[in-house]
């Protein structure tokens, strides 16, 4: 429970008491591989915070093509933002690439902390910030950089998912078919 505290202490100071508060909200879940926390069409109820192991957040088109949003690893949040926040059905899938664990909040758990600790909605005021910027910076990363760019980003953004995430993921999440992420790779290495 450390690691959860000392990512909300980034941003904000909470009293002990608080955060004892804050933790009796919350519960710890330890996952498997390919489980899924979210199917698409679901409303989302809680959001989470990563222990350790790796999640993955992703849309599966008409086509039956995933394409991969985002990637939590430890210290990292992950949620169906739209569906947490309009509590209407989502259309992403969180799946556990990795055995994890997870500390996990409700939804009518996180609007109370709102009330009892108003500094919490600073931190997570700040979290969405954070991630629309985040957002918006790879919306015109795909809009405008060539595939190896975006590798080379993805590469810097999570340098230690490069050998634990299969090359199919990183491909969707760079936008690119698995096979073309193949051939770009063999360009790269022998450049």
């Amino acid at each position: 429970m450390q690691s959860i505290l000392q990512n909300i202490a980034k941003h904000v100071s909470l009293t002990s008491e608080e955060e004892a508060l804050f933790l009796s909200k919350t519960e710890t879940k330890t996952l498997k591989a390919k489980t899924l926390l979210l199917n698409s069409g679901e409303i989302s109820k809680h959001t989470y915070f990563v222990n350790s192991g790796i999640l993955r957040s992703f849309n599966v088109n008409d086509n039956i093509i995933e394409h991969v949003l985002h990637f939590a690893c430890e210290g990292w949040w992950i949620g169906d933002m739209y569906s947490y926040i309009s509590q209407k059905p989502g259309n992403l899938f969180i799946e556990v690439l990795e055995d994890a664990e997870v500390v996990s909040i409700a939804k009518e758990d996180h609007k109370e902390l709102y009330l009892q600790i108003p500094k919490l909605e600073r931190f997570f005021r700040i979290l969405a910030e954070n991630s629309l910027v985040s957002h918006q910076e790879r919306l015109m990363d795909n809009l405008s950089l060539t595939a190896e760019e975006r590798y080379e980003k993805f590469c810097k953004k999570y340098p230690t998912l490069i050998q634990k995430v299969s090359q199919k993921n990183i491909a969707s999440y760079i936008g690119v078919t698995p096979e073309f992420f193949s051939k770009m790779k063999a360009r790269l290495l022998k450049k």
